[in-house]
């Protein structure tokens, strides 16, 4: 794959660079086994924010450009240690404008996000990568909820996302009793979109998020969104979005050309507009 990358963008954890309309979001902390500290969260997060305005951009690749995918949530490096104490509530009111926001911003980008896991995904980086729309894993990773077993609730959306995927009894055994999937075991339970020997983790990745950027984009943000709050609604409510999301859809260029495209008999050629 080739992809330029911003020397100005290397900072706190990650490397973001542009390969063609697909960006590329490189987890880079091989120290913390890419734990995520508050500077990291929030770089990422304003990456985020960035692209969800940014014309040309198509699709988002998320990956380790280590051997681990995240192992968590880094409370060492995000607590000073022999500072104050901080005020009761503190976890509260930080984690909402941290962890959850960065879950919260994968979720409603209107761009199709693709995950790669290699290694460990652990707490919030399983978060990660069950909030991307698309989650490729190397057969040998490591998916794990332990939370409990450390002694606290979990976070991050995991007691959304987990039934969501997998269903309430699934989700039980894997908060409650800790146990740890393989990247071939939560293709089969339908955690992740699929699993790939290892060696070919890094091109099936690149290729579904190419495969991405060349839909309708607007159409594929419209959907997510759709596929996203559908799950919250009755009926009516989800009926009536689609009904705007099509006025919306079939406004673009690229509905003209997959009209055309289908009067042609041929493939269309989607220009994200």
């Amino acid at each position: 794959m080739t992809a330029t990358e911003d020397a100005d963008v290397r900072d706190a954890g990650i490397v973001v660079d542009r390969d063609g309309s697909v960006l590329r979001i490189g987890l880079d902390r091989p120290r913390r086994r890419n734990a995520l500290d508050q500077d990291t969260v929030r770089r990422i997060v304003t990456v985020l924010e960035e692209a969800a305005t940014d014309d040309g951009l198509r699709a988002v690749l998320l990956f380790s450009r280590n051997e681990n995918f995240c192992s968590g949530a880094d409370w060492v490096g995000s607590n000073t240690a022999g500072g104050p104490r901080p005020r009761p509530g503190s976890v509260q009111r930080r984690t909402a404008l941290q962890a959850h926001r960065l879950i919260q911003l994968i979720t409603e980008i209107q761009l199709p996000v693709v995950c790669a896991v290699r290694g460990h995904a652990v707490g919030l980086g399983c978060q990660l990568a069950l909030a991307a729309d698309f989650t490729v894993a190397a057969a040998t990773s490591s998916f794990w909820e332990p939370f409990l077993t450390r002694g606290f609730s979990p976070d991050s959306g995991a007691t959304w996302l987990l039934p969501r995927l997998v269903g309430l009894a699934r989700a039980r055994e894997l908060l409650l009793l800790g146990r740890k999937l393989s990247g071939a075991e939560a293709a089969q339970w339908g955690l992740v979109h699929r699993a790939v020997p290892d060696a070919e983790l890094d091109q099936a990745a690149a290729a579904l998020a190419q495969e991405l950027a060349r839909a309708p984009t607007v159409a594929v943000g419209l959907t997510k969104r759709l596929l996203n709050r559908g799950l919250e609604l009755g009926l009516a409510e989800a009926l009536q979005d689609e009904a705007f999301a099509l006025e919306l859809a079939s406004r673009t260029a690229d509905f003209k050309e997959g009209l055309v495209a289908f009067r042609e008999r041929r493939s269309p050629d989607f220009g994200g507009r």
